[in-house]
This record gives C-alpha cells, sequence and structure tokens, in this order.
C-alpha cells in the first residue's frame, strides 16, 4: 500500500529496506555526481542521497526510481500489474447498463470523488518564502555532461493552465538555468505545457509557470505519464496514493502547486521572449542541440525548511528513466489491449531509448493483421514517435530481445515484410530529415499464411524431445556439470 506522504517518508522506507547511500562528504554537482551517479545505476546500485552538494546547503537525491523495485516502491505495490487494472478502471471506468450494475458502481464514483485535488490554505512547500533574496545558483542543480549547456533541473513537476479553459497540466521538462532568476523551458512541441504555451501566445498573454521540485514520488510519476487530453495528472496521482493531492495556492501567481513540494518555483514566461537553450546530454545518449525556447522568470522561491533536492540523470542505457517508462509500459498495458483486441504483450527495450524500438506480439487471427497492429500503433499518443516497430507472434517472449532477435531475423523476407511510413518523430531524434519529421518502419516478423502470398511450407521450430529431456534430467545429476 502507498504509504508516502511526503519525499522524506519515501527516504525514511528506502533507508529502512536498505535502498539508500548517504553521501556524507562534499561532492561537487558539475559532472562528479553524474559520473557516480552513471555507475551506480548500471551496476544496479542504491538510490543516493548526497547531504554535502559543493556550493549548495541543499541536500540531493538521485537514483530514486533507479531499480524495478524501488520504482515499484514509489507506487506503493509489489509489482505494477497490481497497478494496472485499477489504473484501466479509473481511465476507463465501465458504462453501467443497468440500474444494479449502477448501484455497484457508487462506491467507486464515491472514491474518485474524494480523491479529486484538495486546495489547503497553507502548505510546507512555503515555510520559507523568498520573493527577492534568492538565486537559482542556490539549487544543488547539476551540469550532468560535459558539453552541456549548462546546470539543470531535471526532475521538476511543471505547471500550466490553459489560458482558454483553466485547465490545468503538470508535466515534466527539463530546465536549464541561464542566470540567479531566469530559466529556459524545454517543453517539446508535443506536449501539454507546449500547448498551452501557443495559445497564449496567439493570445498574446503572459502565462503563468510553477515548478515543483520534491512532491511524493506519486506525484513526479503522474507528471510524466502519457494520460490522455483532459485527464488530471493529481487525479491519477490521488489515485496511485489513495488519497486526495493537497495543494496550495502560490504567493505570487494563482496557480495551484502540490503542498508537500520541497522546493517551489513560481514565475511566468513571456510567449515573445525566446532565448537558446542547450546543449543537452540527453536519454538517447547524445547530445541534443541548442535550440530557441522560451524564458521562465522566477519570480519567487518557496520550500520547506529543510529541503531535499530530488533529481536524475539521463544519458546512455541503463538509466534511471528506463524504470520510468517501464512502469508506464506496463500500468497501461491493458488500456491499449482495450483499443488492440489482439496485443498480447508490448516491449521498449532500454537499448531503444522509448522512441527507437517498440516491440509487440499479437494474437494473429487473420492475414495482414500485424500491419493493422503497426498503422494503429502510430495513431495513439506517444506511440506515434516509435521508429521501428517489430510484430511478433503470441508465443514470442518479448522481454526477452534476444528471443524476439532470433525469432524475427529468422522469419522475415524485408522486402515483403517492411512497411515504410512518414509522420511525427520525437524532437529528440536527431536522425530526422527534419525535427520532429521523419520516416517510421514497421517488421511483420510473424508466421506468413498462405492467405498473405506464402506457398511455401513453414518449418517447425527445433524442440527436443519431452521424454527424452526427462532421462536426461537424471543423467545430468549424475554427469554434475
Amino acid at each position: 500500500m502507498y504509504s508516502y506522504d511526503t519525499l522524506n517518508d519515501f527516504i525514511k522506507a528506502f533507508e529502512k529496506r536498505g535502498e539508500l547511500k548517504r553521501v556524507s562528504f562534499e561532492v561537487d554537482p558539475i559532472l562528479e555526481i553524474t559520473e557516480i551517479t552513471d555507475r551506480v545505476t548500471k551496476s544496479g546500485g542504491p538510490a543516493l542521497l548526497f547531504e554535502k552538494v559543493k556550493g549548495s546547503k541543499i541536500p540531493l537525491l538521485i537514483n530514486t526510481f533507479g531499480t524495478e523495485k524501488r520504482m515499484c516502491m514509489a507506487l506503493g505495490v509489489e509489482s505494477f500489474s497490481e497497478l494496472a487494472e485499477r489504473v484501466a478502471s479509473f481511465l476507463e471506468p465501465k458504462i453501467p447498463s443497468t440500474f444494479f450494475e449502477s448501484v455497484q458502481m457508487l462506491p467507486m464514483l464515491q472514491t474518485l470523488k474524494a480523491l479529486k485535488p484538495k486546495t489547503i490554505r497553507q502548505g510546507a512547500c512555503q515555510e520559507i518564502v523568498n520573493t527577492e533574496n534568492f538565486s537559482l545558483f542556490d539549487l544543488p542543480a547539476l551540469k550532468c555532461w560535459p558539453q552541456d549547456g549548462g546546470r539543470y533541473i531535471t526532475l521538476p513537476v511543471v505547471i500550466t493552465q490553459d489560458p482558454e479553459t483553466d485547465a490545468a497540466n503538470y508535466g515534466m521538462y527539463r530546465l536549464q538555468i541561464f542566470d540567479e532568476k531566469t530559466i529556459g523551458m524545454h517543453w517539446q512541441i508535443h506536449k501539454g505545457g507546449a500547448a498551452h504555451f501557443h495559445k497564449a501566445k496567439l493570445m498574446k498573454k503572459r502565462m503563468e509557470v510553477a515548478v515543483a521540485l520534491g512532491p511524493d514520488p506519486a506525484v513526479i510519476y503522474s507528471a510524466s505519464a502519457p494520460l490522455p487530453e483532459g485527464v488530471d495528472e493529481m487525479m491519477l496521482a490521488g489515485f496511485i496514493r489513495n488519497k486526495a493531492v493537497e495543494m496550495v495556492k502560490g504567493k505570487t501567481i494563482d496557480l495551484e502547486i502540490p503542498a508537500n513540494s520541497q522546493i517551489v518555483l513560481e514565475g511566468y514566461v513571456d510567449p515573445e521572449e525566446m532565448r537558446m537553450e542547450g546543449p543537452f546530454g540527453d536519454h538517447t545518449g547524445y547530445y541534443s542541440l541548442a535550440d530557441l525556447y522560451p524564458v521562465f522568470h522566477v519570480t519567487a522561491m518557496t520550500m520547506q525548511k529543510n529541503p531535499v533536492y530530488p533529481t536524475i540523470i539521463v544519458g546512455a542505457p541503463l538509466q534511471e528513466d528506463f524504470f520510468m517508462g517501464k512502469a508506464t509500459e506496463r500500468i497501461f498495458l491493458p488500456i491499449l489491449k482495450k483499443q488492440l483486441p489482439e496485443l498480447v504483450d508490448m516491449h521498449m527495450p532500454a537499448e531503444g531509448v522509448f522512441h527507437n524500438l517498440l516491440l509487440v506480439s499479437i494474437d494473429k487471427r487473420y492475414p495482414g493483421q500485424a500491419r493493422k497492429v503497426m498503422s494503429a500503433i502510430w495513431g495513439l499518443a506517444q506511440l506515434c514517435f516509435a521508429k521501428v516497430v517489430v510484430v511478433v507472434d503470441k508465443d514470442v517472449n518479448i522481454q526477452d530481445v534476444k528471443e524476439v532477435a532470433w525469432k524475427a531475423l529468422n522469419h522475415i523476407d524485408p522486402e515483403r515484410d517492411f512497411m515504410f511510413t512518414q509522420g511525427p518523430i520525437d524532437v529528440l531524434d536527431h536522425a530526422g530529415r527534419r525535427m520532429a519529421l521523419g520516416s517510421k518502419v514497421g517488421i511483420d516478423a510473424t508466421r506468413k499464411w498462405k492467405e498473405e502470398g506464402f506457398d511455401r511450407e513453414w518449418p517447425d521450430e527445433i524442440v527436443m524431445d519431452r521424454d527424452v529431456k526427462t532421462r536426461v534430467d537424471e543423467i545430468w545429476k549424475k554427469l554434475g556439470l
């Protein structure tokens, strides 16, 4: 069960389970912390709490979600599947067809109502309020990689509001610190914050922004989740927590902020002001290039009395963000299955850095079904960025990349089985012919049928006789190998 009212509760749970390493000596946030964390994450090591970060009085927490075990802890479950069906019922509740079903749904409806964000008058995030005497360089923000354009905030909950409807959006975007009071706001064109900014620009209207650092882990995760448009991320966080997220109004802006945040930055972006942001060593393992992005002017910095600064590094896999993405993959799979009933499983290998490779297994029932699935995937939210989609039969274990490679490469005739298309690609895909626009390929690696023009006999896979395997099990014991 989820039991963290604050990030501090989460840290205590880590320490109790031996999942936290405190670093008591001084370490430099310029490159050193990244190198340490990169080694720890790739070896499956613990979360790290740097208690003395050079140039700052604030401790730094990193590698928080750096293993599947800790990511499950963050969501209050033993496995991602525990949460998957619950989230499916939250996002796609069953429509009652009878009075009896309506009565059965009343407890769920009451629960959802109780999980709506709750506004309170005072929050821990505003124990200290600075509207003039503060500097962004007081934060222990990292310069992660040698060619980065500066120091970055990398695990923020960025809060914006639709200028037309006032609906809030909670997203996660990198933020480059330009100077003591300004930040580069790197929201990509496909994200919710960018959509709000686009509307503000058309309306020639300054847009308020808040950045929450270090709310509880359910809130942090929910800001990264690919929710359907119109679904409140704080409702999802409340659903995960089994308790409404408490919100507090900003001191200098008219936005509501998770009250248990460690640190909050308040301010605005002017739609007419852009500044060069980047480069940045990204999750692709390559530097994303510098480009023009909006400028976030910070008007206030509020915080708890003894805050902790949470952050993350990205880079060549395996990194902490992989486990956040894996949680999303498993949690949202049941919803995808409702849209694609033939879908058996999906897998985004770490080496595919989310958008480069998507493996899918299907229960194939008619000719050309693999191509239908590819086309459907490219029409689904963030899955539209998948550069390579490989579709295999249901008996292939797609969580085993070696098995997929072996069977897929045996099953394909490239000219026949490759399907190319063009469309939107991830902004961070540096190989695209243009930024955010490029080509994609689907590979039908299923067994081919006569109805698909395959007139030859499909061979059987080599499998040893079961009785022989049983007899050899006894011989194997005698061999002692």
